[in-house]
């Protein structure tokens, strides 16, 4: 079964990307829809066996890999509570994605190779989350950044998508620096990198307090904390957090169906299971998780506030999942790694909604993703609408506290706010508060698009209003099955995630040191916490309304009369900008350098181009010479034999 939900995609990818030609692009589309459904059943009875069932951590081994000096290890399959949550997540998503595209990418005349992608991509995710130790780790790591770059650059003729591809692949390679680099200190500390190894060795106090480190002693905890920065730098690039996030608003260049996938349930989650993963190291860095306190909830404040004024629909999204990051990161700095995995688990519903809902209205409205020109959809695409609305639901949280009533997303998030309140680590207070002004923006954006999307008076063209159409049944029902999980995750599954069921459920696949007890914490927070996410979440709700329903004029008055604010927020914080200068322009700078000055007059000119030339010029003029009269012969050996007998008569003197 496990060899099946593992390898269905590749196999799906090679024949949809080597015979997608000789087969049609229908048989493409069919080939690896059906081998992603065949893959998504597997994977929830996969969840229902180990999560639920039995509970037992199975490995599989696949073949001997690499055997250098003490590097050893196989290839095989890591399968527990937590890799199962993650199958589940990617599959499920990644199959409804397949059969949305069928409907979206109808007309593209590069459908095989779009659908080989996607079932690359989905290959490659498996192989992340499936490993077993951090190479075979890196190996999908490296292959999901591969993967995106593909998907992101699909409409390579664009010069913009070809661009945001580039801009994805560089960004993450600046974080897959620093995770190399943690990779490299792990196995340098523990002697493995194979994760039962390391963790039953990090476990053992003895061990980390002699620890050694190419053969220096040094102080273990340390060395852990530096180790763990490092591989927090790698997951702060592929899950796009604060200084590293400037790639994913980019990624919306490519195809809708791309966006889903990557934004909600794959890619970007990558970061946060990897840090899950390695839970009982981070659980001996306290400085390496205040870290990831503060960027997460920095990343989570600040994709919020863009956010607020962000027009292009996918954009808005795409800033939301950035911000849902950080709160995922906030989790698992105070040591709540299931209530990050629980809202990685819940987003993926709401996201892929919100985004598969998006490509529905850009389908729509023929492929306008411009917020102010859209308005009164309701009654073209109304399944669509509620679809967005339930999924906006979800995202914002809606939900009594200290109930059984509310969305996926309010059990999720606010459990994760209720964690950070009740965290002892230093930066909590810190997190709590931007993550509960993050969820008052959030809900004013949510709200902003679904107002400037589907209520008012119509703003397209008479043109496109006359071609506004509802979906076909292909890419609704996907809509439909997501906004079941948006709905009802939340409930169902939060007894499993950080409620009583918390041990059955993960069985030891999530590490906690004695000292952690911040799941049973955040249940005694006071009232007000727990209201405090409901209260900012109506607040949200009433502005948005106010501004885009009852008085439409105070958004553009608000704008005029904060007109830097309203630039810094619409232009991201100026990051782009500034990396523009600082990283960019210096960069062409030197290799301008080096390509004038150090290629051009240096190595060119005084190496071989220079000798070259130099030989030249001397022939040149010793050609001169040969001009064909034989009186300048004569004169040429008259003088030659003049120098010959000065210089033997100035010899023979000495």
């Amino acid at each position: 079964m496990f060899y099946a939900i593992v390898f269905l995609p590749l196999l799906g990818f090679f024949i949809a990307g080597l015979g997608g030609k000789t087969l049609g692009a229908r048989a493409a589309e069919l080939v690896t829809c059906t081998f992603m459904v065949i893959v998504a059943v597997l994977s929830w009875i996969a969840f229902f066996d180990i999560a639920m069932g039995s509970g037992q951590t199975v490995d599989v081994p696949i073949f001997h890999w690499i055997l250098v000096g003490g590097l050893q290890f196989d290839w095989a399959l890591h399968i527990d509570a937590l890799t199962a949550v993650m199958l589940i997540v990617v599959n499920t998503v990644s199959a409804l994605v397949h059969i949305y595209s069928i409907g979206y990418m109808h007309t593209d005349p590069s459908r095989p190779r779009f659908f080989a992608y996607l079932s690359f991509f989905t290959f490659m995710m498996l192989m992340l989350v499936t490993s077993n130790n951090l190479v075979q780790l890196f190996f999908g790591w490296e292959g999901v950044g591969l993967a995106s770059y593909l998907l992101i650059g699909f409409w390579y003729q664009r010069p913009s998508a070809s661009a945001a591809a580039i801009k994805a692949f560089v960004v993450n390679r600046v974080g897959d620096f620093g995770f190399l680099v943690g990779v490299f200190s792990v196995f340098a500390l523990f002697k493995s990198v194979n994760f039962n190894t390391i963790f039953s060795r990090a476990g053992d106090p003895g061990f980390v307090e002699h620890m050694t480190f190419l053969s220096w002693q040094v102080d273990g905890n340390k060395a852990i904390t530096v180790a763990c920065f490092f591989l927090f730098i790698g997951a702060m690039a592929k899950s796009a957090q604060f200084f590293l996030h400037t790639w994913l608003p980019d990624a919306m260049e490519g195809p809708t169906p791309v966006s889903a996938l990557i934004h909600a349930a794959t890619m970007v989650t990558a970061g946060v299971f990897m840090v899950t993963r390695m839970s009982p190291i981070f659980e001996l860095a306290p400085t390496a998780q205040t870290v990831i306190v503060v960027i997460g909830a920095t990343t989570a404040f600040f994709a919020a506030t863009v956010g607020l004024v962000q027009n292009d629909i996918k954009r808005v999204i795409a800033y939301s999942t950035c911000s849902q990051l950080g709160y995922m990161f906030v989790a698992l700095g105070v040591g709540a790694y299931s209530a990050g995995v629980f809202h990685l688990f819940t987003h993926a519903f709401f996201k892929a909604l919100l985004f598969l809902g998006a490509g529905s209205v850009i389908h729509a409205v023929s492929d306008e993703q411009d917020m102010r020109k859209m308005g009164g959809l309701r009654k073209y695409i109304p399944t669509t609408y509620w679809m967005m609305v339930i999924g906006t639901l979800a995202l914002t949280g809606v939900g009594i506290p200290e109930t059984v009533f509310g969305t996926a997303g309010f059990f999720s998030k606010d459990g994760i706010i209720e964690s950070a309140f009740a965290s002892h680590n230093v930066a909590s207070g810190y997190a709590f508060w931007l993550l509960v002004i993050a969820a008052l923006f959030t809900s004013f954006y949510s709200w902003r698009l679904i107002f400037l999307t589907f209520h008012g008076k119509p703003r397209a063209t008479a043109d496109i209003m006359h071609h506004v159409h509802e979906s076909g049944a292909v890419m609704i029902v996907p809509l439909i099955i997501l906004a079941i999980g948006a709905v009802f995750a939340g409930v169902i599954f939060q007894p499993y995630f950080s409620g009583g069921l918390y041990d059955a459920f993960w069985k030891g696949a999530i590490f906690t040191g004695a000292e952690n007890h911040i799941l049973h914490d955040a249940h005694g927070v006071p009232v007000w916490v727990k209201w405090s996410p409901f209260v900012v979440m109506v607040v949200g709700f009433v502005l948005a309304y106010l501004f885009y329903i009852v008085a439409t004029a105070i958004p553009k008055a608000l704008a005029n009369a904060f007109p830097f604010l309203y630039r810094f927020l619409l232009n991201k914080w100026y990051f782009d900008e500034l990396y523009d200068v600082v990283f960019v322009r210096s960069a062409f700078v030197i290799g301008r350098f080096f390509w004038k000055v150090g290629d051009g007059k240096i190595i060119d000119g005084l190496g071989p181009n220079g000798v070259a030339a130099r030989v030249v010029d001397i022939t040149n003029k010793v050609v001169r010479m040969q001009t064909g009269y034989l009186y300048h012969y004569a004169f040429a050996m008259l003088i030659g034999i003049a120098a010959l007998i000065t210089w033997m008569m100035i010899g023979s003197l000495n």
